[in-house]
């Protein structure tokens, strides 16, 4: 029965999927909200724009899900909280998951849940809160045929980076995804790699479990959709882009590019005519 709600995800021609993260209000970082301060308008946009899905969190999703019709991307609902994204992280780290999480994503129409498993140096109890909350919320998938969206995210040491940045060493993304297989993920939004000719070893040891690649930080349009398009060339099944949509210039535009290259193989130079210059 996930197969359905899998279905209203990845697109029935190319099998693929392109998922617009705007949750980041969740995490209490001023600087994610650059771009959703105004949440009504952003989904508004992105809607218009047509991505496969939209994720969002249990306040926000009233947004994309209030809208009538048939045709609006489907839900991905962001289940858990943290407060380690910060230049300068909290004496204590944590990662909540919100109550009766599947429960409520049953009664928003979510097409599917998203949960972290985060590896942060020298931090190993917030991956021990993430292996809790997964160990939790995977029956409850089970039981309401929910799909599970296991996020593993390798972080770099904040004295060395500041701020939630990508460690794209593929040595330690690729026993991460495979510990969120063996949890139980339905589909892995993970990481890129520092070289994009590495990605294949990360869907390798995915098995038959879907990849979908994470943006990271903010980027050139020219440096996302070449990435894009070498990721997808690799075997990844899609993408999550969050800033690099949403805080565009253009994020329509963006996000019809992203999908070109996704759903279609559009090279990177006819996805950027589909952007707007400033």
């Amino acid at each position: 029965m996930k197969t359905y709600k899998l279905n209203r995800l990845f697109n029935s021609s190319s099998g693929n999927c392109f998922d617009v993260a705007i949750d980041h209000g969740f995490f209490n970082e001023y600087s994610f909200l650059n771009g959703i301060e105004n949440i009504h308008n952003a989904v508004t946009t992105l809607v218009e724009a047509g991505p496969d899905a939209i994720q969002l969190t249990v306040g926000q999703a009233q947004y994309l899900q209030v809208i009538p019709g048939r045709e609006k991307p489907s839900l991905v609902l962001r289940t858990d909280v943290a407060n380690v994204y910060g230049k300068e992280l909290p004496r204590a780290l944590f990662s909540r998951m919100i109550a009766d999480p599947v429960e409520q994503a049953v009664r928003l129409d979510a097409a599917c849940v998203v949960v972290n498993l985060f590896s942060i140096p020298g931090e190993p109890e917030v991956t021990d809160q993430c292996i809790q909350n997964i160990l939790k919320i995977k029956p409850l998938c089970e039981r309401y045929a929910m799909p599970l969206m296991v996020e593993p995210l390798v972080f770099r040491p904040n004295t060395e980076a500041g701020g939630y940045m990508v460690d794209g060493d593929p040595q330690k993304i690729i026993p991460l995804v495979r510990q969120g297989v063996e949890l139980g993920a339905d589909i892995i939004k993970a990481d890129p790699t520092d070289d994009v000719n590495d990605y294949h070893r990360i869907i390798e040891v995915a098995g038959n479990i879907p990849v979908l690649v994470r943006g990271g930080g903010k980027a050139s349009d020219r440096e996302i959709l070449e990435r894009t398009y070498g990721l997808m060339k690799q075997g990844a099944r899609g993408i999550v882009y969050g800033r690099n949509v949403i805080q565009h210039h253009d994020p329509a535009g963006m996000t019809k590019a992203l999908m070109a290259i996704v759903h279609n193989g559009a090279s990177p130079d006819e996805a950027g005519n589909l952007i707007r210059t400033k």
